[in-house]
């Protein structure tokens, strides 16, 4: 008889094996369905909601600001997913979380509701979040699930030695700016360089691809079906227990 810690892994490399070959099966068909490119970085006119988010960057740079001033309290990647811990080590990738796969983090929106009432403006937006990577990290390569996703990255706070801070997307190195975005394809293989002595910031988002009818239905199909395993119920869990924690009274003032 398995114990029930045995039950509960072997249920995750279940869902876990299950999910790959279903989104690898998927992205064949949101390859043929795409309304768009499917190179992996994508020009910026391809969403005409960019300029508005761009317009505005100093306004959540400010409220970004706010949220740095008690960076030690933001958790780190592998705390809220603990899948992700071959990619996030220690404190060096963290993730201030407005948004799960559509399904908004209110506590945090509210921390910052100019930043919130802006992402409420992108259509089909899934994820976002303030991704905060330490100095002289390097995220190793690693590739997204699946193709149903199109990522931007909105620069907020970039090192001043541009050259040596750098994402690669397949055979493609971008390099952020402040008040720009960039635009990509995390199916395709990509990692991160931050060979600097500064933060890296960015505004992270995920929307849905722009695909005709049967693509559309299907990705939407796996976002709901994601949204009940234990991967995503996971996050949901860990964001509500950061929450709490946030609220406890500082036991030394408190002294």
């Amino acid at each position: 008889m398995f114990s029930q810690g045995k039950l509960h892994k072997r249920s995750r490399k279940l869902v876990k094996k299950s999910g790959r070959y279903l989104l690898k099966k998927s992205n064949r068909v949101f390859r043929r369905q795409s309304l768009i490119s499917n190179n992996p970085v994508l020009d910026k006119s391809v969403f005409d909601w960019i300029p508005m988010l761009e317009n505005q960057w100093k306004t959540v740079r400010d409220e970004l600001d706010t949220v740095l001033a008690e960076a030690e309290k933001i958790p780190a990647f592998h705390e809220l997913s603990t899948g992700q811990k071959r990619i996030s080590r220690g404190d060096n990738w963290k993730t201030f979380v407005f948004s799960v796969l559509g399904d908004h983090f209110t506590p945090n929106c509210e921390r910052c509701p100019q930043t919130a009432q802006l992402l409420n403006q992108i259509p089909a937006i899934r994820n976002a979040w303030f991704s905060i990577i330490s100095p002289h990290y390097h995220i190793p390569a690693h590739e997204g699930p699946s193709k149903g996703f199109i990522r931007i990255h909105l620069g907020l706070k970039i090192p001043a030695e541009k050259e040596n801070c750098r994402i690669r997307v397949a055979d493609q190195t971008i390099f952020w700016q402040e008040g720009q975005c960039v635009v990509f394809d995390d199916s395709y293989e990509h990692e991160v360089w931050n060979d600097t002595d500064e933060q890296r910031v960015v505004l992270f988002i995920d929307v849905d691809r722009p695909m005709r009818l049967p693509g559309k239905l299907l990705h939407k199909f796996l976002v709901a079906l994601s949204k009940k395993t234990i991967f995503i119920r996971e996050v949901h869990q860990h964001l509500r227990q950061y929450e709490h924690h946030q609220a406890q009274p500082d036991k030394r003032q408190a002294a």
